[in-house]
């Protein structure tokens, strides 16, 4: 079966979920080109959740005859981590290596409250889930519990969940996920690694792909690094079943991406990005900026390194010190998720960008699916 059968989509291209700089509009915009629109949701309470599929719903290419009837579909986005335990002490320790910032920022830490800003896939989202049955729902560090993906599965929904080394495929195809995306070490936002912490273990796009198609027996999504036509045509040359697309999309209009975010996709600093661990424990690409140059931002290196609190409490005690610096026009203290490569980034529809994407398929002689 063609993945672009399975998913229910006319390009073989999906929108990378991008929690904290879109919602549904840009999910929307990408599902009227034909490809697949992405929605993050592990940083949204249930009500919003159920606002934004409402949305998806009602105003897809599909209204009222399904969720995108053929023309393109949605895709929900999950965590799969196990919340961690309160540390008291990495807590404290965290603060402290924050507490300079904080005082240059007039912010006072005692009235800042811990807390996990993302939470896991669970059984009370699964029964907010029944309502909508959406027909397709991916995951980020793995997959939910048996009896969560069970329960998903009775209303016929397809899994996709992320690989960044050929054992993480073996393991999500042993699980019984439908495709594997392929996330390559140029691709911004958080690692989806799982069966491991170790970053060495970490392969770039161009050579993971071929190694887990060839592996696998399920569909591979190519993702990192691809923001142009041509590297649409790439990655399906080497094999992928599709691409996924994140860094691309966020200076669309459709994103919600902060100004000060925008200002540093378009400014030289943008092709200077790092793993860092400091925004929320857990290593994600970025583009490099004051807290990653000055606290060390890889993990391993640098005071912060040592301190911070597991994925995902460390974004608490930020949060005020990020608030307060974009308010002054400064992105020192901002999570600037971006990909090694910006090429593709263009202040253009994301309708527009999604049909520009897509004519690196002419060159693979690769059919489009008619229409709906």
């Amino acid at each position: 079966m063609h993945i672009e059968t399975l998913l229910g989509i006319r390009l073989p291209i999906i929108q990378a979920p991008m929690a904290s700089v879109q919602g549904s509009a840009l999910a929307l915009a990408v599902s009227r080109a034909g490809a697949m629109g992405s929605l993050p949701c592990a940083m949204l309470s249930r009500q919003a959740l159920h606002d934004e599929l409402s949305l998806l719903r009602a105003q897809g290419p599909g209204a009222g005859a399904g969720w995108g009837a053929g023309v393109g579909e949605f895709n929900l986005n999950f965590f799969c981590h196990t919340p961690p335990p309160p540390d008291a002490g990495r807590e404290r320790a965290w603060r402290s290596a924050l507490a300079p910032y904080a005082a240059e920022l007039g912010i006072d830490f005692s009235t800042v409250p811990a807390g996990p800003g993302r939470l896991p896939f669970s059984a009370d989202v699964a029964e907010l889930l029944d309502e909508f049955k959406p027909p397709i729902l991916s995951f980020h560090f793995g997959l939910p519990a048996p009896a969560l993906l069970q329960r998903v599965r009775r209303w016929g929904a397809k899994i996709l969940s992320t690989a960044t080394t050929v054992e993480e495929g073996r393991w999500l195809q042993a699980q019984g996920a439908d495709a594997v995306i392929a996330q390559g070490l140029e691709a911004g936002g958080h690692r989806g690694l799982f069966l491991s912490d170790d970053l060495s273990t970490q392969l770039g796009t161009l050579a993971l792909v071929p190694q887990l198609v060839a592996a696998l027996d399920i569909p591979v999504i190519a993702a990192g690094g691809i923001a142009t036509a041509q590297g649409v045509a790439a990655a399906l040359q080497l094999g992928a079943a599709a691409v996924q697309v994140g860094t691309a999309y966020l200076l669309c209009p459709e994103a919600t991406t902060s100004a000060v975010h925008r200002a540093a996709l378009k400014s030289p600093g943008v092709h200077l990005t790092a793993l860092t661990s400091l925004f929320t424990g857990r290593p994600a690409r970025g583009i490099v900026n004051r807290l990653m140059r000055e606290l060390g931002a890889v993990d391993g290196a640098g005071l912060a390194a040592r301190v911070f609190p597991h994925f995902p409490l460390a974004s608490a005690a930020l949060a005020p010190l990020r608030a307060e610096a974009e308010r002054r026009g400064s992105g020192d203290f901002s999570p600037l998720w971006a990909g090694q490569n910006s090429q593709g980034c263009k202040e253009i529809s994301a309708t527009a960008l999604t049909r520009e994407l897509a004519r690196g398929l002419a060159s693979t002689g690769r059919p489009l699916l008619p229409a709906a």
